[in-house]
């Protein structure tokens, strides 16, 4: 394993996050400060409890997964595309390191931009609602396995865009609206029994009821099911890295 290599690549995207800044942190935490004030203080100080939790509180790890699922999927899909766009890509390429480095380095950083960010939000949630973690091992470890899930997947994205904008249908068709459905603002358990059942095919549900349960010991899904369909969906990720680098799929046409 050259460390090297991966310190070097791991280093330079994280280089990229402090000059964007504004952009890389700062935006993701207002954004999701407006829904705390919006849905947790004005909106859930007229609602009720929802399994004995208040909705300004249990709405936390939803918007906390929101942002970490964004985030992670842009933070890697630009990362890998930027040195594709550029010509750089081929330098990376020809140096004597391994696929695995490469992908450890880039999926590495974009994984630990998404965990500050999620630990900066989660901060950030304490100023407008009061919460309590029954799980906190398990909570990081929630997020830091999403982090790096969806990183992978996001390096995946980054590689299939052939252009700017495809890098943002993903994140925007697709990973926020099925959060938003995932159970984010609520609990699927409040639907008729039919949706119920419609709502389980999406597998964000999963990982929103797993970090849920960290919080507050309350799930709608089995916390090892949620945690299966991760490590699943993990595999399958790093399966398709494999075969990208073996076929050179968009990398060295």
């Amino acid at each position: 394993m050259n460390i090297h290599a991966i310190r070097a690549i791991y280093l330079f995207e994280m280089a990229r996050t402090w000059r964007t800044l504004m952009q890389s942190i700062a935006s993701p935490v207002i954004s999701t400060s407006l829904y705390f004030v919006v849905f947790g203080s004005a909106i859930g100080a007229r609602m009720g409890q929802i399994d004995s939790v208040s909705y300004g509180a249990f709405i936390v790890p939803g918007l906390v997964m929101l942002s970490l699922l964004t985030q992670s999927v842009s933070n890697a899909s630009f990362g890998i595309y930027m040195p594709r766009f550029a010509g750089t890509i081929y330098e990376v390429l020809s140096a004597p390191i391994s696929f695995v480095e490469i992908v450890v380095g880039y999926v590495g950083a974009a994984a630990s931009k998404s965990v500050i960010l999620g630990l900066i939000i989660l901060a950030t949630a304490r100023v407008f609602v009061v919460f309590d973690i029954a799980h906190p091992l398990w909570m990081v470890a929630f997020l830091v396995l999403t982090s790096v899930t969806f990183s992978l997947f996001g390096f995946i994205i980054g590689i299939w865009a052939d252009g700017f904008e495809k890098l943002q249908v993903i994140p925007s068709l697709l990973i926020t609206p099925l959060t938003f459905l995932g159970g984010s603002f609520y609990s699927i358990n409040m639907l008729p029994p039919f949706w119920q059942k419609v709502t389980l095919l999406n597998p964000l549900v999963y990982l929103i009821s797993g970090f849920r349960w960290s919080f507050y010991d309350i799930a709608d899904v089995s916390v090892a099911l949620s945690l299966g369909a991760t490590l699943v969906f993990l595999l399958l990720c790093l399966g398709l890295i494999w075969w990208i680098f073996k076929t050179g799929y968009r990398l060295k046409a």
